[in-house]
């Protein structure tokens, strides 16, 4: 991995600060902060943090660019997303890789993820020319009322270290049309690839001579993410990561009656049906489990099995873990990368070791790599546990490759299974019973944002809304009317008579 050669292909050969509103990058006297590669655990750069006197400059500079870009019409905005679109695609292998060996998930899954961002633009491009409103039938003659969607403001945008840019993107491109300007606290453990986006944006609003303060970065620890929170001149933070987190997000926001979205943890889950064609379950199930090294919002931690499939789905699963090749994720042959630092190893061995405690049986040991090609000691087995659906720990989201499966004897079992955890992200039913899959589909059925069929609970096309319900937090974000939180509702009443007729039949007459 020649990562000078990709940082200058990305034009961040000389890193510094951490702080920039555009094109310009901020003087900062913040502490500084590393970034090692849990590929091989090397050093990728140095940068300076922002500190509350840098929030300050780019919050004035992100106001003033939105008197701006708001005036600016829509399609004329969707057009600089266009050009940021097509930029992303001239680095996309250069950005791909640089997401791998930072975060450590797999080149393919690196280029995946910028991919991802070069569609939301396309989505957002087409978006600049459809913010509709609507026409509304009035109940006095004469009038005509109708709504209509203005640019909302400056956008906080807190994103986390799995999805390091995609998430972003999804947040920004539609945000930008809609005629908001943005701040974006990107994680602290991947701070390298959002200096490679700001680099890539700003390079196109300074081609555009648009004013500093459209896409801006401040990057730092909580601290920063608090100061984006309590802020009254940002109606709208949009926080991905930890339940915790977001509830700290969501208070503090709520507390100053601004809006938040929020997209948090999931605890998701496939059911097996005894109908399943478990070929496509097989896969599904691993690449939802491992994918990432499980470190995916969405990814599989339950497998909910019909009693009629649990023995044969168990033994095809310790069979397919034992073909699993752990490695270097820029290794196109390995399946499966490290985790992000030595924590979340800490964090996969402790929730082992609690499934066992409550009476979990492994049936694929876990355990923590070592020697050649595994220095940076962030590789981990991915592991699978029989567990029952009520254990402390099945109950929280571990970040890991740990996947969980259980039995069933009724589908409304399976169901109240799947439901019974706090998080409401993603679920997948396998069968070729159409029955089944509508049940699942139903209102009886799938509690959560997402609901699959004969698909992993993994992976999201642009095109539908993302996000869920319940600890998940109940945002929404991407395809769809998601583009609607980033803008403000107006609804207007023109009156073209010559009278002034009251609603509802009021009568107000003056002599």
């Amino acid at each position: 991995m020649n990562i000078k050669k990709i940082l200058s292909d990305l034009g961040i050969e000389k890193l510094n600060e951490g702080t920039s509103t555009g094109a310009k990058w901020l003087k900062s006297t913040g502490a500084e902060l590393h970034s090692y590669s849990p590929v091989d655990g090397k050093l990728i750069a140095t940068v300076k943090q922002s500190t509350a006197k840098d929030y300050e400059k780019v919050m004035q500079k992100a106001t003033e660019a939105f008197k701006t870009w708001k005036m600016m019409p829509a399609p004329k905005r969707g057009e600089i997303v266009r050009q940021f679109g097509d930029s992303l695609r001239a680095k996309k292998d250069s950005l791909g890789a640089l997401v791998s060996y930072e975060m450590g998930k797999s080149l393919q899954e690196g280029l995946g993820e910028v991919q991802e961002m070069i569609d939301i633009c396309d989505l957002a491009v087409g978006l600049s020319r459809q913010l509709f409103g609507l026409t509304i039938a009035s109940e006095r003659p004469g009038h005509r009322m109708m709504e209509q969607y203005h640019p909302l403001g400056v956008v906080g945008i807190i994103s986390a270290f799995n999805f390091p840019v995609a998430v972003w993107s999804w947040n920004t491109a539609l945000a930008w049309v809609c005629g908001d300007t943005c701040i974006w606290k990107p994680s602290e453990k991947t701070p390298i690839t959002a200096i490679a986006c700001q680099k890539i944006i700003g390079d196109v609003l300074k081609r555009n001579n648009l004013p500093e303060g459209i896409s801006c970065l401040v990057i730092g620890d909580k601290v920063i993410g608090e100061l984006l929170s309590a802020d009254t001149r940002i109606p709208l933070v949009s926080a991905t990561g930890s339940t915790r987190m977001g509830k700290e997000v969501a208070m503090t926001v709520a507390g100053r009656l601004g809006r938040s979205l929020l997209e948090l943890g999931g605890n998701n889950a496939i059911i097996v049906t005894e109908n399943a064609d478990l070929d496509i379950t097989l896969v599904g199930a691993i690449f939802g489990a491992v994918g990432t090294a499980g470190q995916r919002c969405t990814t599989t931690r339950r497998l909910i099995i019909h009693e009629s499939k649990y023995d044969e789905l168990k033994k095809k699963l310790v069979s397919g873990y034992k073909q699993l090749k752990i490695g270097n994720p820029l290794d196109t042959k390995n399946h499966v990368g490290p985790l992000i630092d030595k924590a979340a190893v800490e964090m996969y061995l402790d929730s082992i070791k609690k499934a066992e405690a409550e009476g979990g049986n492994v049936l694929v040991k876990g355990g923590v790599l070592s020697g050649a090609g595994y220095e940076s000691g962030c590789y981990v087995k991915p592991c699978v546990i029989e567990a029952e659906n009520h254990f402390e720990i099945v109950q929280h989201e571990t970040f890991a490759p740990i996947l969980y499966i259980m039995k069933y004897s009724t589908l409304e079992e399976a169901i109240e299974l799947q439901n019974a955890v706090p998080q409401g992200l993603s679920s997948a039913i396998m069968t070729t019973n159409i029955r089944e899959a509508e049940q699942f589909l139903c209102a009886a059925g799938s509690d959560c944002g997402i609901a699959n069929v004969n698909i992993g609970t993994s992976g999201a096309e642009i095109g539908g809304a993302f996000g869920g319900e319940k600890e998940t937090g109940g945002g929404r974000e991407s395809g769809s009317d998601a583009w609607k939180v980033y803008m403000r509702r107006q609804t207007n009443t023109v009156n073209y008579s010559t009278q002034l007729p009251l609603a509802q039949g009021i009568k107000f007459d003056l002599k």
